[in-house]
C-alpha cells in the first residue's frame, strides 16, 4: 500500500484511468480505495493500493474461461462466476471480477451485486485459516472433538430408554405413552436438519453449534422438572431439534477439514458415533434407572453431558470456508475503506425462497423425484429403524426368558458396540484400498459401496440369530451375539452409503442429505411404538425373523448399485448430480 500526495495526482487525470492501467504493474493488479487524511488540518484524498491477481497469475493457478463444478459443501449460489473462491490459494488474496471477465468469465444481470469493481476474497498460499491446511494432528484432534458431539446427542435420544419405567410411576403412564420419549426425540432429529443446515451456510458452523447446543442443553431442565407427561415429551421434541445439529452439520465439518485422501476415514469415525452411541444411552442409564428409579436424574446426568460438549464446542475454530473467508472480507473492507471487496456468497445471497428451496422443498422433493437416493435412504432408514427397535426388543425378549431388569439389559447391547468397532477397523483397510485406487483412476460414486456390499448380510445375519437363539433353554450369550453381527454390519453400510450419496448427489448434497436425515429419523422414530407390541403377537422368533427378511430384502441394493447404478443414475436421476473433474 501507498499514498499520493497531492503533487502526484496531477500525474493521474483520473481515478478510472488509474484503473484501466493497473494491469501494468507487474505481477498483480491493484485494487484501490479512497480515503481522507488529515494533514496541517487539511483534508486530502489518497488512493489506498492492494495487489490483486493477473490474468496470467491466474492462468497459472489453473483459472480459464470454463467454470468448473461447485465441489461438496460450497454455497448455494445459483451461476457462481468465480466456483473456485473457496478452494483457490492465491499470492494476494484477491481476484477482480474484471480480471475474470477478461478470461471470458460473464458477470450476467442476475450478478446484480457484482460489479468489474469487484473484489473476490481468497485464502493465501499456505493459508493457516485454511481448514485444509492445518497439520494433520490438528485434523484429527478436531475430528475427535466434533465426533463426541454427536455421540452427544445420539446418547440423549436413548437416556430414557434405559428407563421407561421410571417414566411410568413419576406420571402413572403406560410403556406405549412413556415410549413416545424416545420416539419423539428421534421425530426432533428430522425437523431440526431444516434449520441447523442452511443455518450453517449462513452464519458458520461454530455459532449454530453453540446457539443448537445451548438450546439442547438448557430444555433438559424442564425435562427433568416436569410436572405432567405432555410436558417431558413436548421438551424431548424441542430437545431432539436442537441436538440435530449434531447429526446434520457434523459431516459438513468433517468435509470442511479433509481433503479426499482422508475424508471416508473421517466419515467413518462419524457413522460409528450416531449408531453407537445411543447404546451407551442405554447401558448407562439402565444401572442409574435400576438403582435409583429416579427419571430426573437421567435427565441431569444427560444435560451435564451436553453441558460439557456445549463448552468444548465452542473452543473448536470456524470450519466452513465461505465464513472464514467472509470474516476476512469485512476485516479488508474495513481497513482500506473498500466497499468492493467481498465474497461470492455476500455479493449473492441467496433470497428466502431460495433457502426455503434448497433446504426443505428440494430434500422432499428427492423423495419424490429420486428413486436412485430413496433407495439408498430406505436401506439406512432400515438400519437406523432396527437400532432403536433393539432398545425395546431386548427388554422384551431379556426380560420374559431371563426376567432382566433394565441394568442387565444394558449390559446386551456391548455385543453392537464390540462389533462397530471392529466396522471401524475394516473402514480403515477400505479407506487405504480406496485412496491406491484413487492414484490409478478416476473414482466413480459406486467405489464407494465396497463396505456395503460387506456390511448388507450382517443385520439380515443378527436378525436370524436372534430369533432363533430367544428360547428359554438357551443361554443368554446366544441371543446377545446377534449384536456383533448387527454392529458391524451397521456402522459399515451407513459409512459406505454416506460417502456415495455425498459422491453421486454431490451437487446437491446438502438437500440429498437432508433427504437421508429426514427419512432415517421418522423410520427410527417409528419403530419403537409397535415393536413391543410385534413381539408379543408374533412371538420371539417370528418377529425378528419378519424383520430378518425384510433385511434379506434390502441387502441386495448395494449389490445391485455397485453392477449397474451407472446406469441407474442415468436412467432414474433427473440430472447428472456428481462431480466430473478433468
Amino acid at each position: 500500500m501507498s499514498n499520493y500526495h497531492k503533487e502526484e495526482e496531477d500525474k493521474i487525470h483520473s481515478y478510472s484511468d488509474f484503473l484501466s492501467d493497473r494491469q501494468s504493474i507487474p505481477n498483480s493488479n491493484i485494487s484501490s480505495s479512497s480515503s481522507t487524511i488529515s494533514n496541517d488540518n487539511e483534508p486530502k484524498e489518497y488512493l489506498q493500493l492492494e495487489k490483486t491477481e493477473t490474468k496470467k497469475s491466474l492462468k497459472e493457478l489453473g483459472v480459464t474461461k470454463e467454470k468448473p463444478p461447485p465441489e461438496i459443501n460450497d454455497p448455494p449460489i445459483e451461476d457462481p462466476i468465480f466456483p473456485e473462491e473457496y478452494h483457490l490459494e492465491t499470492d494476494t488474496g484477491l481476484v477482480s471480477a474484471k480480471t475474470l471477465e477478461s478470461l471470458g468469465r460473464t458477470i450476467s444481470g442476475s450478478h446484480h451485486s457484482v460489479t468489474d469493481q469487484t473484489e473476490f476474497v481468497t485464502f493465501k498460499v499456505n493459508d493457516p485459516e485454511n481448514p485444509h491446511n492445518w497439520p494433520m494432528w490438528k485434523k484429527w484432534f478436531y475430528t475427535f472433538l466434533l465426533t463426541w458431539l454427536v455421540v452427544a446427542a445420539a446418547y440423549g435420544s436413548s437416556c430414557l430408554s434405559g428407563g421407561l419405567f421410571t417414566i411410568n410411576e413419576k406420571y402413572g403412564v403406560s410403556t406405549e405413552v412413556s415410549t413416545l420419549a424416545v420416539s419423539l426425540m428421534v421425530f426432533g432429529f428430522s425437523i431440526g436438519p431444516l434449520l441447523w443446515g442452511p443455518g450453517s451456510e449462513i452464519i458458520g458452523r461454530r455459532p449454530i453449534y453453540f446457539i443448537s447446543f445451548g438450546l439442547y442443553t438448557i430444555f433438559n431442565i424442564p425435562c427433568a422438572l416436569s410436572p405432567n407427561i405432555g410436558g417431558l415429551l413436548a421438551c424431548r421434541f424441542i430437545c431432539g431439534v436442537c441436538a440435530s445439529s449434531a447429526l446434520t452439520n457434523v459431516g459438513a465439518s468433517l468435509v470442511d477439514i479433509h481433503s479426499e485422501e482422508t475424508r471416508g476415514l473421517a466419515i467413518a469415525f462419524f457413522s460409528f458415533s450416531p449408531y453407537s452411541a445411543p447404546i451407551l444411552g442405554v447401558l448407562v442409564n439402565g444401572f442409574i434407572s435400576v438403582n435409583t428409579r429416579r427419571m430426573d436424574l437421567i435427565i441431569w446426568v444427560n444435560m451435564a453431558f451436553a453441558g460439557v460438549m456445549w463448552i468444548i464446542i465452542s473452543l473448536v475454530p470456524e470450519t466452513y470456508a465461505p465464513t472464514i473467508l467472509k470474516a476476512r472480507a469485512k476485516k479488508l473492507r474495513k481497513e482500506t475503506g473498500n466497499p468492493n471487496i467481498m465474497t461470492e456468497q455476500e455479493a449473492q445471497p441467496l433470497s428466502f425462497k431460495e433457502m426455503v428451496n434448497t433446504n426443505l422443498v428440494l430434500p422432499l422433493k428427492f423423495v419424490f423425484t429420486e428413486p436412485v437416493l430413496d433407495l439408498v435412504c430406505a436401506f439406512i432408514a432400515l438400519i437406523y429403524g432396527l437400532l432403536y427397535a433393539f432398545f425395546f426388543a431386548y427388554p422384551y425378549i431379556f426380560g420374559k426368558l431371563y426376567n432382566y431388569k433394565d441394568d442387565k439389559i444394558g449390559l446386551m447391547f456391548i455385543p453392537v458396540l464390540i462389533g462397530a468397532f471392529f466396522a471401524v477397523g475394516t473402514t480403515y483397510i477400505l479407506e487405504k484400498q480406496y485412496n491406491v485406487m484413487l492414484k490409478k483412476r478416476k473414482p466413480v460414486p459406486e467405489d464407494r459401496l465396497i463396505g456395503a456390499m460387506i456390511g448388507a448380510p450382517f443385520p439380515c445375519i443378527a436378525l436370524f440369530i436372534l430369533g432363533a437363539t430367544s428360547y428359554k433353554h438357551i443361554i443368554w450369550v446366544g441371543p446377545a451375539s446377534s449384536g456383533l453381527a448387527f454392529g458391524y454390519g451397521m456402522c459399515l453400510c451407513y459409512y459406505s452409503f454416506n460417502n456415495y450419496i455425498l459422491d453421486s448427489y454431490a451437487k446437491r448434497a446438502a438437500s440429498a442429505l437432508a433427504t437421508k436425515v429426514f427419512l432415517r429419523s421418522g423410520l427410527g422414530g417409528a419403530f419403537p411404538l409397535f415393536m413391543t407390541a410385534m413381539y408379543s403377537r408374533l412371538g420371539l422368533q417370528w418377529a425378528s425373523w419378519l424383520l430378518a427378511f425384510i433385511s434379506l430384502a434390502m441387502a441386495f441394493i448395494p449389490f445391485t448399485y455397485y453392477i449397474i447404478g451407472a446406469r441407474l443414475r442415468a436412467k432414474w436421476c433427473k440430472e447428472d448430480y456428481t462431480i466430473h473433474y478433468d
